[in-house]
């Protein structure tokens, strides 16, 4: 008999890498999105309650697999639907719990299920927030407790708005399937889109960490199966370059460190590596590889007085061009202020938000602060900051900025007249807390 805790930490391995993959196979064959999420799980309860009498199969997957396919079956059988779904089902090269025999594209089957299922959740017939929720729980496997906790929504309310995704795809006769040709063209920037906000989702400062990581991992699969697109580099590149700093981002208490603060050694020189060699991949008139280039100059810089600013601003000058937007000005502001001065940028961020874009937007008033620090208003500055606080999207942010405006408040009471009087504009004395 297996020790309990070793089989039910061999079943939570095995969901961990299989979970999504038998999904996606399972709705490849029956059509039936409920039915391969709760044959699956099925398997998964089979395995905690066998595994510790029986022992781990040799191939846990392999086992998950066959029982989650037998389910299927059943299910379709009793329920008397077509012969040629059951045809399909018994064809599954994954007959037992050894595989031995796999066909020799077995595995490429599989993965290609895998992203067929990415860009059937991402269908633009979809609520983004939809497309979203349905990545992760199916694509993923991420429980429908923890998304609802990152949509801030009750968890009957998120399984609710998966049923109605779900039943949108079959009702619209969505194909499980990856467009080809212009198709495709059309397609991919939605999907890049949605791995793009699920990264955000983990990245943010009370996001959820793993969803970084899902993100980055189904844009590695999607680079694999799709390696002459392009954006899909670009996009990958900019996920590693940013996350290679996670470990810095927090000090030992929790809070935010800015970035020109962090400790670079314990950023992680391998996802740097990987991100620049995605980064050739892809190209510069594009907005992840835009952005992507933008990330690569503080990635590859030595310290925060070697970042090439001149080059973020260029960059951001071409991003503002091809797309535009109000947070893209607000960063081409603060970036022109680094490269050609602080006045430059205050007067591009006033250009930013004008007509009331931006509007009490939390990230463009600590801009504004950060310039007017740079500016030598030090007081001004400080109450920027706190007016930033007052409307930031999470405490780590509030925390992150009420500390920079005590900071200035602190040096304000301690400096000289004459000290005060020597803030240079233009000067790097002080960089922008990393948003």
């Amino acid at each position: 008999m297996t020790d309990p805790r070793s089989a039910a930490a061999s079943v939570e391995a095995a969901a961990a890498g299989a979970h999504e993959r038998i999904v996606a196979v399972l709705i490849r064959v029956t059509g039936d999105w409920t039915l391969a999420e709760d044959c699956t799980q099925e398997a998964l309860a089979q395995a905690l309650e066998r595994w510790p009498r029986d022992g781990v199969p040799a191939n846990p997957e392999g086992w998950l697999m066959t029982v989650a396919r037998n389910r299927a079956t059943d299910v379709l059988r009793r329920a008397s639907v077509e012969r040629r779904k059951l045809r399909e089902l018994a064809a599954l090269s994954l007959t037992g719990p050894d595989v031995p025999a796999a066909r020799e594209n077995a595995a490429e089957n599989v993965e290609d299920d895998r992203l067929r299922l990415i860009f059937t959740c991402c269908h633009p017939a979809l609520a983004l927030e939809a497309r979203v929720a349905l990545t992760l729980r199916t694509v993923c496997g991420v429980p429908t407790a923890d998304i609802a906790r990152a949509f801030l929504v009750s968890e009957s309310a998120m399984t609710r708005r998966l049923t109605r995704a779900r039943r949108k795809i079959a009702d619209a006769g969505i194909p499980f399937q990856v467009p080809g040709g212009e198709a495709l063209a059309e397609r991919l920037p939605g999907v890049l889109g949605v791995l793009y906000l699920l990264f955000t989702r983990g990245y943010d400062a009370d996001g959820e960490p793993a969803f970084a990581e899902e993100a980055i991992r189904l844009t590695r699969l999607l680079r694999t199966l799709l390696p002459q697109q392009a954006a899909v580099s670009g996009l990958l590149a900019l996920l590693l370059l940013q996350h290679s700093r996670r470990a810095a981002r927090r000090d030992r208490d929790g809070r935010l460190v800015r970035l020109d603060r962090q400790d670079r050694s314990r950023w992680d020189r391998a996802l740097i590596d990987e991100g620049l060699q995605a980064l050739a991949r892809s190209r510069a008139d594009e907005p992840y590889g835009l952005q992507a280039r933008i990330a690569a100059c503080h990635a590859t810089a030595a310290s925060p007085e070697s970042v090439d600013w001149a080059a973020i601003a260029g960059w951001y000058d071409v991003l503002a061009r091809i797309q535009p937007s109000p947070i893209v000005a607000l960063n081409r502001a603060v970036a022109h202020g680094y490269a050609h001065g602080p006045r430059v940028g205050l007067g591009l961020l006033a250009e930013a938000r004008a007509g009331g874009k931006l509007d009490d937007h939390p990230l463009a008033v600590a801009a504004q602060a950060d310039l007017t620090e740079r500016v030598g208003d030090r007081d001004r500055a400080a109450d920027l900051f706190r007016q930033a606080a007052a409307s930031a999207d999470g405490e780590p942010e509030r925390r992150a900025l009420l500390d920079r405006a005590a900071e200035l408040t602190a040096a304000v009471a301690t400096a000289s007249p004459r000290l005060f009087g020597d803030a240079r504009p233009g000067g790097r004395d002080d960089r922008p807390t990393e948003r």
